[in-house]
């Protein structure tokens, strides 16, 4: 194995940075679970007043955050809509039927991510003894890396108000969403994307860098019953301002260079579509997702396997997947697009 990785799994992966690393030991800490964390009140109150919502709740995981805004929406016998590729349904456990008696009612996405609005409309259930109560419609964005556009947002929450259902956005990598509107302000048009949701949930541990740490945002009597549920859930943290700060640090020093994580992905795309035999689908954020072909279509375990004798890492759960992140750098995109090329042309 090579000692220097290209660790393109995920952008969960990364290391703090130096600076990172100083402002997390200056914080000033305090008892959470007491409410006197002074880092974490700082934190839950400026990505609040950041995504335009009243309060925020600090939680160790984005899969905690879900499970908790799932669970503060909806009670038992009530149901969610929600995508089949989305984290909230798909890669979290079923937690909010396991944990909450709420069942999901996965939709097929559209190309685009989307679930289209006559599905959504069409799985509302009527009001019946037979049918669980249809309460949440929940999004994500990104979804695998694409953008959902601001205009379906509108509508798909829209839609979602009138029939009198609640709306949550599973926002993990809601600023790479922001920075991919090239030329806006990344921190408005985040907070122009959260303001169709009744609750978001933030991930500050995947393209922001910090080490641990997610935030759920809402009304503040939303948030008072997620911070129950996070109790229920084993989520109280002590003095957590050490992981608060990581997340403050990121939130100041981390978002407008996401742009760079993009520019990589599409550097990838790029080398990577010159390969015969692979299919790549052209990044809109900071993940590539390719398709082996042909003969090819049979040797996705061998090409992650030499990818990492290679000392290139990436996954390939259901499909070849490589994620840019602060801690990987052009030279990295352009090894792993070598290395790629490598087990090819051997082949």
């Amino acid at each position: 194995m090579h000692e220097s990785l290209v660790d393109l799994r995920s952008d969960t992966v990364t290391q703090p940075t130096p600076a990172m690393r100083a402002a997390m030991m200056a914080a000033p800490l305090g008892d959470d679970v007491f409410g006197a964390d002074p880092t974490v009140n700082t934190l839950q109150e400026t990505i609040a007043s950041l995504l335009g919502f009243e309060a925020a709740l600090f939680v160790p995981t984005g899969t905690q955050s879900n499970l908790c805004g799932i669970l503060a929406h909806c009670g038992r016998g009530d149901e969610y809509i929600v995508g089949q590729q989305q984290h909230c349904y798909r890669w979290e456990g079923g937690g909010a039927a396991v944990f909450g008696s709420v069942q999901p009612q996965p939709l097929d996405h559209a190309p685009d991510g989307s679930l289209p609005l006559a599905q959504i409309e069409a799985a509302i259930k009527p009001d019946d003894a037979h049918f669980a109560r249809t309460r949440l419609l929940a999004l994500e964005n990104t979804l695998g890396g694409k953008v959902l556009p601001m205009d379906y947002l509108r509508e798909a929450t829209a839609l979602a108000r009138r029939r009198g259902l609640a709306t949550h956005l599973d926002g993990a990598r809601l600023f790479n969403a922001a920075v991919a509107s090239r030329g806006a302000d990344p921190y408005a048009r985040a907070r122009e994307i959260a303001s169709h949701f009744d609750s978001v949930s933030v991930c500050f541990s995947k393209g922001l860098g910090a080490p641990v740490g997610s935030a759920l945002v809402g009304r503040r009597d939303f948030i008072a019953r997620a911070h129950r549920i996070r109790k229920m859930a084993g989520g109280g943290m002590r003095q957590a301002g050490l992981l608060a700060a990581a997340a403050l640090h990121a939130l100041d020093h981390h978002v407008e260079r996401l742009a760079e994580d993009h520019a990589l992905a599409r550097r990838l795309a790029e080398g990577l579509a010159a390969i015969p035999g692979l299919r790549v689908e052209a990044p809109q954020s900071n993940i590539v997702f390719v398709d082996l072909e042909g003969d090819a279509a049979a040797r996705g375990t061998a090409l992650i396997e030499h990818l990492k004798a290679q000392g290139v890492l990436a996954t390939g759960l259901y499909r070849l997947r490589f994620v840019t992140h602060l801690d990987v750098d052009a030279a990295g995109v352009d090894r792993a697009i070598a290395a790629v090329r490598g087990f090819f042309a051997q082949a």
